[in-house]
């Protein structure tokens, strides 16, 4: 088996003062090519930590990739790290100092003296190219093991690795064919709740079920060897069918693309008004590609359920659209909702517990809320179901 692993640089990187989103990335894209990765790190603006963390990775990976570190200022220390592990010096490279002029002097700019650091790698390294910004990455063999250096900016970290680390690791190593991950995701149930239901499943040899939780949703994942596809399909229709009241879209679709995709199979217009989230669930539809034909944000305010849904109705028929979906106000730990279809108007008012999340939380649980109650009636579900922690306390249909 093949081990790469990763090598994240940089002191507001190892203090959370910046989420690491690139080992994220990273680690999926590697695993969609069959090459999971086997472990990652974070080292800071620090050259003797660095350069011990070089030495001992490349004794232990096959792949590193260090991420950061190749910037114009003094605390980028990637390029002199690497130089002094392997016991050479940087040098110039002319072809990229040329390439760094040009792309200043086709913005009417004049290149800053302390940008030629980043044309300066170790003697002997490939340049790896980036396409779309001025710090060159560079390849070296140190141990045992083939380091990428990469510079942290996410856009030019990731043109750089599909561009130019994959086919390079794809032409040296013989990769093994990508393990099939079978994916669903949940609302409303709780992850031991899930998993007391799932985990005695019999999985085949070499198949993991995983969990994920993301307030307010869980993700169920079946990874396996693809040799194992056969099996792994048997054992998942057992899983889809134990949680097929609480799955609200499989694969990574995403509930709103899904909305999305569906009501535009459907021809169906939707028009949205809402209080308590302020705005979040109209974001969250035309982000997806929803065309709404009107979205309203409205003070919250106590009402009837009656009347939540006449507004609802109402909404729906003076924008012309078959469907229009209303969020409430949240009160005493109530809040309603209203979903007004060619069928007639839904409502239904609920209780939940989820006072120990912030303003954040809670109204990205009511905005799927919201959400699932339009996939249910798109598919021909009862629109109103309970979700575990969460109570139906009164439901109607005018």
């Amino acid at each position: 088996m093949i081990r790469v692993e990763m090598l994240s640089t940089g002191d507001e990187v190892l203090h959370g003062q910046i989420v690491d989103t690139n080992a994220a990335w990273l680690a999926d894209v590697l695993f969609q090519n069959g090459l999971p990765m086997t472990s990652r790190s974070t080292v800071g603006d620090s050259l003797p930590a660095l350069v011990a963390a070089l030495q001992e990775r490349s004794q232990i990976a096959d792949v590193l990739i260090v991420n950061g570190g190749l910037g114009p200022t003094s605390d980028d220390l990637s390029a002199l790290a690497a130089a002094t592990a392997l016991g050479v010096e940087l040098e110039l490279h002319q072809e990229w100092l040329a390439k760094m002029e040009a792309f200043f002097a086709g913005r009417g700019r004049p290149m800053a003296p302390s940008n030629r650091k980043q044309a300066e790698i170790p003697a002997g390294a490939e340049l790896v190219d980036n396409p779309v910004g001025t710090a060159c990455g560079f390849a070296v063999q140190l141990n045992r093991c083939w380091l990428f250096f990469t510079p942290g900016v996410p856009s030019e970290f990731k043109v750089m690795v599909e561009q130019q680390i994959l086919p390079r690791l794809q032409q040296r190593f013989a990769l093994p064919e990508p393990p099939l991950c079978l994916r669903l995701t949940t609302f409303g149930r709780g992850e031991s709740d899930l998993a007391a239901e799932l985990d005695q499943l019999p999985l085949p040899e070499g198949v993991v079920l995983g969990y994920r939780s993301s307030m307010p949703i869980i993700e169920l994942k079946l990874t396996g060897p693809a040799t194992q596809r056969a099996a792994m399909e048997t054992s998942w229709q057992q899983v889809r069918e134990r949680v097929a009241e609480c799955t609200i879209f499989e694969g990574t679709e995403g509930l709103p693309a899904l909305l999305a995709r569906v009501l535009a199979e459907k021809q169906l217009q939707l028009s949205v008004s809402e209080q308590f989230t302020a705005g979040l669930l109209q974001w969250q539809l035309v982000s997806a590609g929803v065309a709404l034909t009107a979205g309203h944000v409205l003070p919250s305010q106590p009402q009837s359920l009656l009347l939540l849904a006449e507004e609802t109705r109402k909404l729906a028929q003076h924008n012309h659209a078959a469907l229009a979906l209303s969020v409430g106000g949240y009160h005493d730990d109530h809040l309603g909702f209203a979903l007004h279809t060619p069928e007639g108007t839904y409502a239904q008012r609920v209780k939940f517990n989820v006072s120990r999340h912030g303003l954040k939380t809670r109204q990205e649980v009511v905005a799927m809320m919201a959400m699932n109650m339009l996939r249910r009636w798109l598919k021909g579900d009862t629109v109103s179901s309970g979700h575990g922690w969460i109570d139906v306390v009164e439901t109607i249909k005018v």
